[in-house]
Formats: structure tokens, sequence, C-alpha cells
């Protein structure tokens, strides 16, 4: 009679250990910013984040078994919510950047680009480089590898830090800002919509800042960025990625 019970209690125990895996996904939180539209924004319609980087964590969750959380919050709250713990992954339009390597793990490279130049629409100027407006006073945003090189460069009066992007094109539409520097795909997606009819991105313009998107992970977590990047390379192949982007208006990159 022992024994039977102990088969019963085996056979439960085995069905209970098919089972947990499928019932009890590891659900992982990850930051995002409302404000990156087209890689993340706030939809106002679902009250969610959405956009490319919300699209492909997603994706790479189901690919590698883990459910996603997305955590709303401004670009600069991002790495220190990572490191503290309070997200578990970080997927907005974030560059790899040397100084970042040093406190957060990133995924292989995703889309890469360079800063954007905007200016108001009466300014005709055809500005090419960072040189054409030395003197003046500019803006970027706050926490970006951009802002960092524009101070750097000593090229300017001034070089105002803005929390969000739409911060930024809305003082260049007033004519508050002289220019003003961001992610291309940003700003190009920004005046795409027709919100700011007074600012004109500047063809021609040369970026000096270009970088890669990756996905941050906590300096340490070699198995998640594992299974990360296996899930990149995977998606890439398939087209996944290329689809997500051409869904964006953005070109899929070799």
């Amino acid at each position: 009679m022992a024994l039977k019970r102990f088969g019963l209690a085996a056979v439960a125990a085995l069905a209970i250990a098919a089972v947990t895996p499928a019932s009890a996904q590891q659900v992982l939180k990850v930051g995002s910013t409302p404000t990156g539209i087209p890689f993340t924004f706030l939809d106002t319609k679902t009250n969610s984040i959405q956009g490319i980087m919300v699209d492909l964590v997603t994706e790479i969750g189901k690919d590698a078994g883990f459910n996603v959380q997305i955590e709303p919050m401004q670009f600069s709250a991002l790495i220190p919510s990572l490191t503290s713990s309070k997200i578990d992954i970080i997927a907005a339009a974030m560059f790899i950047t040397a100084p970042r390597k040093e406190v957060v793990d990133f995924s292989d490279p995703i889309y890469t680009y360079g800063e954007g130049l905007v200016v108001p629409k009466s300014d005709t100027k055809a500005y090419a480089t960072q040189d054409d407006l030395k003197g003046e006073t500019v803006g970027a945003q706050v926490g970006t590898a951009f802002v960092d090189a524009l101070k750097k460069s000593g090229l300017f009066a001034d070089v105002k830090a803005y929390d969000t992007i739409p911060d930024i094109l809305r003082d260049v539409n007033t004519g508050r800002l002289k220019a003003g520097y961001a992610d291309y795909p940003i700003l190009a997606y920004n005046l795409k919509q027709g919100g700011f009819p007074e600012v004109r991105l500047v063809d021609g313009y040369k970026p000096v800042t270009v970088g890669s998107v990756g996905i941050g992970v906590r300096k340490g977590e070699t198995e998640l960025l594992g299974k990360i990047n296996a899930s990149l390379a995977k998606l890439k192949a398939n087209g996944t990625i290329g689809k997500i982007l051409e869904k964006w208006g953005q070109k899929a990159q070799s």
C-alpha cells in the first residue's frame, strides 16, 4: 500500500513538473520610453507603449521563452532603473556606447543611424556640418549620446538639454530654439505626422555621432544576453526584424 501511494505521488510530481514551465513562464520587465516614436512611444488609443523595440522584444520573448511587461519611463531613467533591478531589460532607441557598456551589457547591434538636425522652416540655410551653427544655442535630449557630444565639441554658445524630443521640436517650432539635434529616424517620423509644421529636417546634414541601437541587460546576465542574441540572429535570418522595421517606416539594414 505504501509503495502504491509512493507511486501515485511520483506520477503526480512528474505531471506537475511537466506543466509548470508552460503555466509559469518567466515575466521580464522591459523599460521603454513614451516619446521615441517609431522606436517606442505611448499609443494613446490603447494607453500602451508601442513601436519597433516593443515589437522586437516581444518577438524575442516568444522565441526565447519569456513574457515581457513593458514599463514606461523617461530615457534618462532607463539605465538607473536597470542597475537598481526595477527593470530587467532596456528596449529603446539607446545607442551602444563605451561609457554605457561600463554599466550595461548590450545585445548585438540592431539598427544603425546618426543624429538629425532640425531648424525653423523659415531658416532656409543649407547646414552641412555642426560648424555651420557655431556660436548658436542648440538643443538635444538629456541622457543621449548626442547631448554629450555637442557639449564636448565646444562649438555652441549653449546646449540646452530637453527631457523629450517633442519638447525640442516644440521650441524649434515656435522659434525659441535656433536648432535641435536628435535621433534622425525619430525626428523624421515625428515631422511626417504633421504636428510641427514650422520645423524642417535639414537635408544634406552629415551626422557626427553615428551609433547602433541595442537591447540592454544588467552586467553579468550572460544567460539572458545569450538568449536575446540567439533570438535576434534567428529573427534577422527569417525576415522578422525586416518586417518590423518596414511596419514602422524604416528600411531593413544588412
